[in-house]
Parts: C-alpha cells; structure tokens; sequence
C-alpha cells in the first residue's frame, strides 16, 4: 500500500528554498562585485540574469508558501 502524502513540512522546505536562493543571490552579487575587472560584460550579464531568474522563482515559491499556510489552516 502507498504511503500517505505527507505535506505537512512544505511550508518550512519552501521557506529554506527561498533562503538558499536569496543567499545565491547575494553570493552572485559578491563575486561579480569582487571580480568585476576580470569578467566580460557578457559574463556580468548572464550573472544578472541569473539573479533575475532567482527573484522571478522566490515570488513564485513565496505565492506559493502562502497557499500551503492558508491549506493548513484550513485543512486543520
């Protein structure tokens, strides 16, 4: 028999989803700071667009987080 689909820790998993992206972020941000001489425009940009990519994933996962909180308080 299957096991029961727990997603009771979904809020918590989401919310360290969101912390480990917003640290990538910032660590992105750092080394393009500290080797800003050394890298091309080319390679600042895909740097950029990386981090815009992450900010469009955190609003997703943060509309998402307050699904699973509104599900559990409605579902307890």
């Amino acid at each position: 028999m299957a096991k029961r689909d727990d997603r009771s820790n979904n809020p918590e998993r989401i919310e360290n989803i969101i912390g480990n992206t917003l640290q990538n972020m910032d660590e992105a941000r750092d080394y393009a700071k500290a080797h800003s001489e050394e890298l091309s425009e080319e390679e600042k940009q895909e740097i950029e667009q990386k981090n815009e990519r992450r900010e469009q994933s955190i609003d997703g996962l943060r509309e998402e987080l307050k699904d699973e909180v509104n599900d559990q308080k409605n579902n307890s």
